[in-house]
């Protein structure tokens, strides 16, 4: 206090204030998801999603676990072991959340002309907080070294359990990623943001289903079409298949697809289920 006035910390207008971005405009996520793998411009622009997430610190990080969770996808991949589908998400939670956590808490909020920004790409996923790397920690020792730029905000938000404790939230991130198969996590630094990148490999999990696929059904693989293999994969991912399905999936007239999955019956890749030959609920599963 000073002269009986109460005086209010930027801390404190960042995590209790109604709308802190009467103080701090910048102080906001923004999320941009992105059609392919690059950032396109102009009349090339692939943005296909936008969200801005505004309120105190504690709530914009509520309300943005809730909508990112909302944007990732899962995949469906066949436990070898139990024989059964098993789905996994685009990445783990624990990661992607610790760094937007992170870019919340560690973020320079003096810098006001930029925002916390997640962009999302079909390989990976983005998150740039304003500032470089606080004091003595660098991109190489962030895992071992922790020191907080806003240490009021992080106090706080280890009360409300958003921030953990003894720096444990980094390694965890590295050791999450490492047991989804995935890259370790990638930072860097620019001239006004660090920058961290996870990478969900959907190229390689494409392989590695094809891979899996292909060993189910060895050695007929390789000799069916296009519209087969597309059939087999969506019972990979789904469990089962319509006729309707494949004609969505497809584009090709119905009678072409009932075609289809009746030959794949005959070469026995897959088991039609039904009750009659007009059941309006058949379907085909792999055999």
């Amino acid at each position: 206090m000073e002269d009986d006035s109460i005086q209010v910390t930027a801390a404190a207008a960042l995590l209790f204030a109604k709308y802190p971005m009467r103080f701090f405009p910048n102080s906001r996520i923004r999320f941009i998801r992105y059609e392919g793998s690059r950032e396109e411009v102009g009349t090339a622009m692939n943005i296909i999603k936008q969200s801005t997430i505004e309120g105190p610190l504690p709530v914009m990080l509520e309300q943005a676990k809730k909508f990112i969770s909302s944007q990732l996808r899962d995949f469906t991949s066949l436990d070898p072991l139990s024989g059964k589908f098993a789905t996994v998400p685009e990445y783990p939670e624990f990661a992607w959340l610790e760094g937007v956590v992170n870019a919340v808490t560690h973020r320079a909020y003096n810098i006001m002309g930029d925002d916390i920004k997640i962009k999302m790409f079909d390989d990976r996923l983005e998150i740039s907080s304003p500032g470089r790397f606080p004091h003595i920690v660098n991109r190489d020792n962030i895992k071992q070294v922790r020191y907080s730029r806003n240490s009021r905000i992080a106090r706080a938000l280890t009360d409300f359990r958003w921030v953990r404790e003894l720096g444990e939230g980094v390694k965890r991130m590295y050791k999450e990623m490492e047991d989804f198969f995935l890259d370790a996590p990638e930072y860097t630094e620019s001239e006004s943001s660090v920058i961290l990148t996870l990478k969900n490999n959907v190229v390689m999990r494409r392989i590695r289903k094809e891979e899996r696929i292909s060993s189910l059904i060895s050695p007929a693989w390789d000799d069916l079409n296009d519209y087969e293999k597309m059939a087999i994969e969506i019972v990979y991912n789904r469990g089962r298949i319509t006729t309707n399905q494949l004609h969505q999936f497809s584009g090709r007239s119905k009678n072409f697809c009932t075609k289809t999955l009746k030959e794949l019956c005959e070469k026995e890749i897959l088991t039609h289920i039904s009750t009659s030959p007009t059941d309006p609920n058949q379907y085909y599963t792999l055999k």
